[in-house]
């Protein structure tokens, strides 16, 4: 691709500060050294390409995972200027792979929209990795320079000539600073990748993993249009196609793409520069009120309710909503070290007005459309007021007044919420043995019968009427809807504890919908766990012993020895095991093993949620189907 470069050259490259502390604190810089952190990695150095795009100089960016876990990414964009630079003295590349906060983003013209702008990226990369190679093409040549541990292993140096423009970085994550794993997942890559070609379209980005066979190229035209159709295909749209609307107002550009469907969640995602703001921001409260007022005004002037009924609320015209919201911003200001949610109070002025003007066009253009939005606001309205009524069943002046917990749950003692325990049991038999084998003093138990209503095919009224989800919702003590307060919860750990059997898994997933959906705070507090009841008793000469799977079990094998005989017992249940096993080894903190869960990507998991549990059928056995390594008589 070959574009001006007058504008992006060694001068705009501007010094704040040096590279010290990375190595000795990674975590400030990438966030932990994690697997999370380790695909940090690959996003620092694909956001520089996709800033290039932004730019308007590069149209390709291509992503190769390597078979010894090395990364390259290469873009046809302008390339990273090679001249000598001013103040250092050394060529420009050699300064913004080795000095922190050292780039095109901190003024000048190189960029007026990026998404890396705490400047620290592939400076960051080079220093966390073992060994890294840069190549730039420029100027009708070919540059070339090597790193190890973020030190340059000889000058900037011309190896070939080309036509071509763009930059590769070929770098290798230092396992002395990755020591859980430096082994990167396709799926993690495949999401964010997928995403960044919806949010920039037109831009075609590859992926390809040389440790498989597998590979992926996304170029979506439609843009977030295309990534709400995306997000919506398990689901049953209300309307045919997504309302887009998009403005530009004091060099801040807004996209917004939205389709109604016949669920009952919404489902609200909103990015600025690309960098999903998990805790919403500034654009996403404009949309929001920009949304209610409109729907509001437009039923009122058509006269489509009724004089007497109070205004629609945000949750009534928000449910069943699917919607992208992306800004571009010069200037963009996160709250946070995460950069989660967007702060710039300009913003929410312009994505509110502009909005809200484009919005109401569309309802009066499309009456037949808007028709069907003021009836589920409707419809979402009347199932309030019954759940206003509902919710007064599970409301408690008291977090710890007892008297009114439901009859089934046996309470602990303890009054101390982050040392108290809940665990909802599978089943009264089990139940009764949980009950028998715990310790009263931090360790409650609530018994369930059966499985749980499905909550996402189901509107809040009706959640509340299930006296499960009521006993459950009262145990927990936080309230539900509009009363959720993570402050009254009762306990800190919330411990599922179910058969490791079918059905187990299957009550196991109806409650985990049913936290996500109507209380996430909960999970994303940490307090959720799910309990690991082991398969098998093995018992020879006296001595007893438990595993949680095969391998464990053929272990024990090779430990007791081949002389005398083994007795196995394969646990079909919780209510095979009596109180003393069940807490040996369930229950007892010194020996128990449990899972926490925790919500890595909120679209993942709410699209995994929609797939599994909601009405339609076909993505459902398509999941099924693509992760069952044996799936027999499938039926869905």
């Amino acid at each position: 691709m070959t574009l001006n470069q007058h504008t992006y050259d060694e001068n705009q490259i501007q010094v704040l500060e040096g590279l010290e502390a990375v190595r000795k604190r990674p975590g400030m810089y990438i966030g932990s050294t994690s697997v999370k952190g380790l695909h940090h990695l690959v996003w620092e150095v694909v956001d520089n390409s996709i800033d290039e795009a932004l730019a308007g100089y590069c149209n390709k960016i291509t992503v190769i995972v390597h078979e010894n876990n090395s990364i390259t990414v290469e873009d046809n964009g302008r390339g990273i200027p090679v001249g000598e630079h001013a103040k250092m003295k050394k060529p420009a590349l050699e300064v913004v792979m080795t000095v922190l906060h050292a780039g095109g983003k901190f003024g000048g013209e190189g960029y007026k929209v990026s998404g890396g702008l705490h400047g620290v990226g592939v400076s960051v990369v080079n220093a966390l990795s073992s060994k890294v190679i840069v190549k730039v093409k420029r100027d009708g040549n070919i540059y070339q320079q090597e790193y190890r541990r973020g030190v340059p292993e000889y000058d900037l140096k011309i190896v070939g000539e080309t036509e071509e423009t763009g930059t590769i970085t070929t770098f290798q994550p230092d396992p002395e600073v990755f020591t859980d794993t430096i082994v990167y997942e396709y799926e993690t890559l495949q999401t964010r990748i997928r995403e960044l070609a919806f949010l920039n379209k037109g831009i075609e980005i590859v992926l390809i993993d040389e440790r498989s066979d597998k590979s992926d190229t996304f170029k979506y035209d439609g843009g977030i249009v295309s990534f709400v159709e995306y997000l919506n295909r398990s689901k049953e749209p209300i309307h045919p196609a997504p309302i887009y609307i998009e403005g530009e107002k004091e060099h801040i550009q807004f996209e917004i793409a939205l389709q109604y469907n016949t669920s009952y969640s919404e489902h609200i995602y909103s990015f600025a520069n690309n960098i999903n703001t998990h805790e919403g921001g500034t654009h996403e409260s404009g949309f929001k009120s920009a949304l209610t007022r409109v729907i509001n005004d437009y039923a009122r002037k058509n006269n489509l309710v009724k004089d007497n009924h109070s205004n629609f609320t945000g949750d009534d015209v928000r449910e069943g909503l699917t919607t992208i919201i992306s800004v571009k911003i010069p200037e963009p200001q996160f709250e946070g070290q995460t950069k989660t949610k967007l702060g710039n109070s300009e913003v929410r002025g312009i994505v509110e007005s502009s909005f809200a003007e484009k919005l109401h066009e569309f309802l009066n253009e499309n009456p037949a459309i808007s028709k069907k939005l003021i009836e589920k606001s409707l419809q979402a309205a009347r199932a309030r007021e019954a759940a206003k009524k509902a919710r007064e069943l599970t409301r408690r002046k008291n977090a710890l007044e007892v008297s009114s917990l439901p009859g089934k749950l046996a309470d602990c003692s303890s009054k101390d919420a982050s040392i108290s325990e809940l665990y909802i049991v599978e089943g009264d038999s089990a139940g009764g043995s949980a009950k028998q084998g715990r310790d009263r003093h931090y360790q409650a138990i609530l018994p369930l019968r059966g499985k749980i209503l499905n909550v996402e095919k189901a509107r809040l009224d009706r959640i509340l009427s299930s006296t499960e989800i009521r006993a459950i919702i009262t145990a927990l003590g936080t309230g539900i809807g509009e009363d959720f307060d993570i402050e009254k919860a009762r306990y800190h750990k919330i411990i599922i504890m179910t058969d490791a059997d079918v059905d187990g898994a299957h009550i196991r997933t109806l409650l985990l919908t049913f936290l996500y959906r109507y209380m996430r705070e909960i999970l994303e507090a940490g307090y959720i766990y799910i309990a690991q009841p082991p398969l098998f008793k093995i018992e020879k000469n006296k001595v007893i012993r438990y595993a949680y799977n095969e391998s464990q079990k053929n272990e024990i094998f090779d430990e007791l020895g081949n002389e005398g005989k083994i007795n196995v017992q394969r646990y079909k249940g919780l209510g095979e095991m009596n109180a003393e096993q069940l807490w040996e080894t369930t229950m007892d903190p010194e020996s128990r093993t449990l899972l926490q869960v925790e919500i890595e990507d909120a679209m993942k998991a709410d699209a995994i949620f929609d797939t599994l549990m909601g009405d339609n059928v076909e993505p459902r056995r398509e999941f099924i189907q693509e992760h069952a390594k044996f799936v027999e008589n499938l039926d869905v």
